[in-house]
């Protein structure tokens, strides 16, 4: 077996409890100890992604216990990818939280940090049902403890519904896996997908059951309609850094679904046929109008870029729901993109609002230190994020409009993604003129319910260097866009094609499916 497999997720948990224990009283050794296992992460992802290139499916049995009865970890093109994405993402916000100073407002920011790429990693790498579940409480209890990080009653208000709307789809996630395992005997992934595919659809009222509750939580973490209320609300009240990070949590839904859906209940399933691309469809489409519509409406700079990634989160949803390589293919280049623009907006917002007298609230105000840098930087991320070129997000969005457009209904998919794209221009420039091109004396009014901005001067060379490499990423991501679509491509083969993953099952000996 490839050891090196379970190490995304052993390394951060074993490094959470030392600095939690040992290093909560020394900020520049929980420091040094956090960025270090970091770093290891990024370099061992990289490594599983190289590995994983020749689209080769390795399997790590936690105990030597044969799948489907032991534990499983399973390392293939896409979720190689998702590792080396997360673990560039936390790395990026890790930089800015220590150069910001953020991690001074808790004694343990750096111990639920390293939990939370523990589950974020774990999540991407199981191959069994059961520890993905285990795995989404890991991401809610550390995501719930960033959350509150700095204190304040509208973080903790905010972090109660989180956290009720999660357990409730926790919930929702115990009675699907028993009804799979009743219906299946099994909640291994690739077990799954040999099971269900053997399943009369007269005998499989229960598994189409298991199938739309399992599609229901996916959608809770993946913020879309209708339980996507939860988003804005969280993301707008937690700290700014943290919203950055939390970029990649909604993504885990989409990734829970793309592999669940084409692995274990395919588009070949004659058991579950069109339901779940069906109730995706319609539930991306509305949820891509309430995103961009929120963008509009919105009166605080939060608020309007939490509504932008429900938005990005519906037009990722229209991609996947097509359920065919093709679709796959731009889910996944949109997923990409989506991830860095809104960990760029996020990042750059927080050292836009620690500055304004005003913080977030999207009136004008007396202007800021190096006012034009922010704004060409804000605007930078807007455009990346609304869709416009040059950036990564015009490509993104006409890859899932031409992947749409034999799809029933495409019309109202095609109405929605472009309106909604021209309204978050809309609302962008909107926020982009009250932050930085109307600048006034008038003072702060009492009663924005926001606190006023910290004391900081000019922003520095390390402060600004992860906001900018965001940027930088969608950059890239257009400047390659040809050598990252044919990683795609064939990662959208592999996805859809899924005998090497099955074959971790049919061919346990190996632990690997070539």
């Amino acid at each position: 077996m490839n050891h090196w497999i379970i190490a995304p997720v052993i390394l951060p948990a074993l490094l959470a409890p030392v600095i939690a224990w040992v290093m909560r009283f020394d900020i520049v050794l929980a420091r040094t100890m956090s960025l270090a296992g970091t770093v290891a992460v990024v370099a061992i992802s990289l490594g599983l992604f190289a590995g994983a290139a020749d689209g080769g499916v390795e399997v790590y049995k936690l105990g030597n216990w044969e799948p489907p009865f032991g534990i499983s970890l399973v390392l293939d093109r896409l979720s190689a990818m998702m590792l080396l994405l997360t673990a560039v993402l936390a790395l990026l916000v890790l930089m800015h939280v220590i150069a910001t100073g953020w991690d001074r407002r808790g004694q343990h920011f750096h111990a639920l940090f390293q939990f939370q790429l523990m589950g974020i990693c774990g999540a991407f790498l199981t191959g069994d049902a059961f520890n993905l579940f285990v795995f989404f409480e890991v991401l809610l209890i550390a995501s719930y403890g960033l959350m509150l990080h700095g204190g304040g009653r509208m973080r903790l208000k905010a972090g109660l519904q989180y956290v009720v709307m999660n357990l409730a789809g926790s919930t929702l996630f115990l009675f699907a896996l028993g009804t799979l395992y009743a219906t299946t005997g099994t909640l291994n992934i690739a077990d799954l997908g040999i099971r269900v595919r053997e399943i009369a659809v007269e005998d499989a009222a229960l598994v189409r059951v298991a199938a739309m509750l399992l599609m229901i939580v996916f959608a809770i973490k993946a913020a879309i309609f209708p339980v996507q209320f939860w988003l804005p609300g969280t993301y707008s009240n937690a700290p700014a850094p943290v919203a950055a990070l939390f970029a990649i949590m909604t993504k885990v839904g989409a990734y829970a679904i793309l592999r669940v859906y084409t692995v274990g209940f395919g588009p070949d399933v004659a058991a579950t046929g069109e339901m779940p691309g069906v109730w995706l469809f319609w539930g991306g489409l509305v949820t891509t109008a309430v995103g961009a519509i929120g963008v509009l409406g919105a009166r605080r700079l939060m608020l309007l870029l939490s509504f932008a990634v429900v938005g990005s989160m519906g037009t990722l949803m229209l991609a996947v729901s097509a359920f065919t390589p093709e679709s796959a293919l731009a889910a996944m280049y949109y997923l990409l993109h989506s991830t860095f623009a809104a960990a760029a907006l996020f990042l750059i917002a927080d050292l836009v609002v620690t500055r304004r007298p005003g913080g977030d609230v999207l009136r004008p105000y007396p202007p800021i230190v190096q006012n034009g840098l922010f704004a060409a930087l804000f605007f930078a991320a807007a455009i990346g994020m609304a869709g416009m070129p040059p950036l990564s997000g015009f490509l993104g969005k006409l890859l899932v409009l031409d992947t749409v457009r034999d799809m029933p209904y495409a019309m109202w998919a095609w109405g929605v993604i472009l309106v909604g794209s021209l309204l978050t221009i809309v609302g962008f420039v909107r926020a982009g003129s009250s932050l930085f091109w109307k600048p006034t004396a008038l003072p702060v009014p009492e009663g924005d319910g926001m606190p006023t901005a910290d004391a900081h001067g000019p922003v520095g060379a390390l402060a600004l260097t992860p906001a900018v490499a965001a940027l930088g990423m969608l950059v890239l991501l257009a400047a390659f866009a040809n050598p990252v679509s044919g990683y795609l491509e064939a990662t959208a083969a592999q996805l859809f094609s899924p005998d090497a993953y099955l074959a971790t099952i049919a061919d346990p000996a190996t632990g690997k499916g070539e």
